[in-house]
């Protein structure tokens, strides 16, 4: 944690915050290394604070389908009480009673993900206790120091009883208080002993792993000596050592006790996506200072940098959809997909204490269910281990590469739509472009033409060579000789979508006669409209108010052509 995200949190803490960033890496230390998450998928879905009942529902339902590895859920353990989303950060007692569920619901979840082959890594908070006194989310009592349900006292905690105060101070950062919270003492064995104890009970249940929060904040050799003592020193392990210039713990000392996640990579996805030219990624990775990508966990936002604004966001629109587009294209670390909740202050807690009915209502944004980012899932699997070939960019925000002969993306941060003919090392025939749903063809030479509209992708691999599933997402039926339009947009109350174009069918360019899409699915609004095969056109979204009020999206006109089959599928976000 560097000085500015403490200060950033300052606010917090004076109500009792207490929390450390979310990270989300594997294991890769000698000896017995665990390099990469086991298995052969290695995304991470992270539903922060969904309740483990809504967690256990979405393994079946959609991660495992969608071919995500693992899902990682918030801390488990009893912890203070309030509704903001830190005092899961505040543990009470090791007792498996928090906000999100009992003991009896969790084993249920963990059963269910393990069956829908997705394994549950646990945020894990080992570092600290409270910053205060009262009443558990499961009864226990407690006070700042005194635990009598963990149980933990006076001599159980560092000498240092103030808050950390000088990250170029290595006394300071592992020893004093981060923002007013109880510093377990991890040098000591009794202590050791007691994290251990609680992660060997969540193994016991049948967890994958475990994502160490704060782990900045305690040495490395403890960390070491804590997993030692694990029934299965191999678990899944995932380490938060957030990188900052010239203090005095760096990310890279934690190797050795597993992998670490690498914080610079989402900075840096930021700062291409939204200031400089993502042409600029074409040597992505440890040539750009990171830590080795078999030893690293990578994102685009987690629940603390989405609030202090670090990184993207959902907030960010199209650049945040294809951010996270390439991560899950590129062949760098292990990606976790975050997906939280709408907030407009810092400290806003789950929507229904983490009941999650549905995506995408009552304020549930569910990035990992987001179509253009939920196929890059089967994307990343079917191109695992394949070389970066191809590349071609236009000097500016318009990238595209293979992943060896497995797969090929295209991404337009631009405005305006770019027409080519890439060049792929893909076997000839017919692929399921999964961003849109449309077929591509692909030549004997290893070339396809398409035209990729502003701020969206196009993403071909050998795991979905049609568009009627089978590796492609979540597919829309497109109408039969005509048009199927969908896009990803959250909405106001009283607010509606719709689109029109240069064509009489859309309207004109008309906002008046422009065709209303249905939110039968929202946030995705769709409308299937007749057009005639081999029509091109033009086409924008807008919203517009019971009162009349009309914004379009952003950036240039979007393009498309109706092909000869006679049916084509859009699948768009909208352009803030």
């Amino acid at each position: 944690m560097t000085e500015r995200h403490l200060s950033r949190r300052a606010k917090g803490a004076l109500a009792g915050l207490a929390a450390a960033a979310v990270a989300a890496v594997t294991l890769a230390a000698p000896p017995a290394a665990q390099a990469s998450p086991p298995g052969n998928k290695d995304v991470t879905a992270v539903l922060f604070s969904w309740n483990f009942d809504s967690i256990a529902r979405e393994c079946t339902d959609r991660l495992g389908p969608a071919g995500y590895g693992f899902v990682q859920v918030s801390p488990p353990q009893e912890h203070i009480q309030g509704s903001a989303w830190w005092t899961q950060y505040q543990p009470v007692s090791y007792r498996l009673e928090s906000r999100l569920g009992n003991r009896a619901q969790f084993r249920n979840m963990v059963d269910t993900c393990n069956s829908a082959g997705v394994g549950v890594v646990v945020d894990t908070v080992i570092n600290h206790m409270t910053a205060g006194s009262g009443t558990g989310t499961g009864g226990s009592q407690y006070s700042k120091y005194h635990y009598p349900d963990a149980p933990y006292s006076d001599g159980d905690f560092n000498d240092c009883r103030r808050d950390i105060s000088n990250y170029r101070d290595r006394y300071d950062v592992q020893n004093c208080e981060l923002v007013g919270l109880a510093d377990l003492r991890t040098g000591k064995e009794y202590v050791r002993q007691r994290i251990a104890d609680y992660m060997n009970d969540l193994l016991s249940l049948g967890v994958a792993g475990f994502r160490i929060d704060a782990a900045k904040h305690m040495p490395a050799d403890d960390l070491r000596a804590i997993r030692a003592k694990l029934n299965n020193p191999d678990a899944y392990w995932k380490q938060e050592v957030i990188h900052g210039a010239g203090e005095a713990v760096q990310p890279e000392e934690y190797l050795g006790a597993g992998d670490v996640q690498e914080f610079r990579y989402a900075h840096d996805m930021k700062r291409m996506f939204q200031q400089e030219r993502i042409a600029h990624l074409r040597t992505f990775g440890e040539s750009w200072g990171f830590m080795p990508s078999s030893q690293s966990a990578v994102f685009v936002d987690n629940h603390d940098t989405e609030r202090n604004g670090t990184t993207l966001s959902y907030k960010d629109g199209s650049a945040y959809t294809l951010a996270n587009v390439f991560m899950l294209a590129w062949p760098y670390g292990s990606p976790d997909v975050h997906s939280g909740y709408r907030f407009s202050n810092f400290d806003a807690g789950p929507p229904g204490n983490g009941q999650v009915s549905q995506c995408w209502q009552n304020g549930w944004e569910c990035q990992h269910a987001w179509p253009e980012i939920e196929s890059m899932v089967a994307f990343r699997n079917a191109t695992r281990g394949q070389q970066v070939t191809n590349w071609w960019d236009n000097g500016n925000n318009v990238i595209a590469f293979g992943r060896g002969n497995q797969g090929y993306v295209a991404i337009n941060r631009e405005s305006g739509p770019v027409t080519r003919t890439f060049q792929t090392s893909l076997a000839a025939g017919d692929y399921c472009d999964v961003q849109s749903g449309s077929t591509v063809t692909v030549n004997g030479s290893g070339q396809f033409t398409a035209t990729v509209a502003g701020g969206t992708a196009l993403a071909l691999h050998t795991g979905a060579r049609n568009c009627t599933g089978n590796g492609g997402g979540t597919p829309q039926e497109p109408v039969d000789g005509g048009v199927s339009f969908a896009v990803n947009a959250s909405t106001q109350w009283g607010e509606h979508l719709y689109v029109t174009g240069n064509r009489p069918e859309l309207g004109n360019w008309d906002p008046q006669n422009a065709v209303r899409l249905g939110s039968d699915d929202y946030p995705v609004w769709k409308a299937e409209l007749a057009m005639p095969a081999g029509t091109s056109f033009q086409y924008k979204y807008l919203r517009r108010t019971d009162g009349g009020t009309v914004t379009w999206e952003q950036g240039g006109n979007r393009t498309a052509t109706v092909p000869a089959s006679g049916t084509l599928r859009l699948n768009d976000t909208w352009r803030s």
